[in-house]
């Protein structure tokens, strides 16, 4: 990939699986933290998942759900509450949603995977990708192919991409079926303005991580991320198969087989770091 957020070489220039911190790291449900997203990057990730919402007066969140509910101590939807009643919320009881402004501003060496999860997030997305010109620093994806392209119809430079359901279910799919040739033509104009495929192991009882897979990928010089892997055996696996990335919950797992494999980017002062998870 010749787009800097996928740059991730070793010492000796060998570029590295990409190994990526979902909703940051919590042993104590803290997703998507500036606590969880500490710990990440306290590991050594460079690289962190996240998804973002935005409030009733245009505030970029990192947050997952469409309300409060589930993970904090207040209700609503987001969408409908100003960012004042949103702040009071906290995550587990214990934490504030944090703001893109936020996350950008005090972990300004990590690169960002942006879920973009609603309508009313695509154009406070493009804005505060502008406003912090961290155009390198980011990954913009939805499961919807049309929101994630309105987002990048409104950023002034190239920013790397991920395919939405749709584009991803057609490559598994008509992968396996469609003559080489034809199949190249077909996906270089579905996937025209994307540089990854992140996706699960399997959808359903479909396979979709397959040998076959990720060489009909690199052959169109797309990247393969894989979700949400959080064993160990099977990190080393697809590993070995030779995928690109891993999204996971335990970045503490992931670290040490990647240590293991001797694919990990050890930094000053990493080594003597417990292994043991972070809040």
């Amino acid at each position: 990939m010749s787009l800097p957020f996928f740059e991730h070489p070793d010492d000796a220039g060998r570029q590295l699986p990409i190994a990526m911190a979902h909703r940051g790291f919590s042993a104590e449900g803290l997703e998507n933290s500036m606590a969880a997203f500490r710990a990440g990057v306290d590991l050594g990730f460079r690289y962190l998942e996240t998804d973002v919402h935005t409030t009733a007066d245009g505030v970029l969140l990192l947050f997952h759900d469409e309300t409060l509910d589930r993970v904090t101590d207040g209700r609503g939807r987001v969408a409908e509450l100003p960012a004042a009643d949103v702040a009071r919320a906290r995550i587990n009881g214990r934490e504030p949603i944090p703001t893109f402004d936020e996350l950008v501003t005090q972990l300004p060496e990590a690169r960002l995977n942006l879920d973009v999860k609603d309508w009313g997030s695509v154009r406070s997305t493009a804005a505060a990708i502008e406003r912090h010109q961290v155009h390198h620093r980011v990954l913009v994806t939805s499961f919807s192919d049309r929101r994630r392209r309105a987002v990048l119809k409104l950023l002034s430079q190239p920013v790397a991409s991920s395919a939405g359901v749709a584009s991803n279910a057609l490559f598994t799919l008509l992968g396996p079926a469609l003559p080489r040739p034809a199949f190249r033509w077909l996906m270089r104009r579905v996937l025209r303005d994307v540089h990854a495929l992140q996706v699960p192991v399997r959808y359903g009882r479909v396979p979709v991580v397959t040998t076959g897979f990720i060489r009909r990928a690199h052959d169109l010089d797309l990247v393969v991320h894989v979700w949400t892997i959080n064993d160990a055996g099977e990190m080393h696996r697809l590993l070995q198969l030779g995928v690109d990335g891993i999204v996971t919950d335990r970045a503490d797992l992931l670290r040490d087989v990647l240590r293991a494999r001797g694919q990990w980017p050890e930094r000053p002062g990493q080594g003597n770091r417990p292994p043991g998870p972070a809040a």
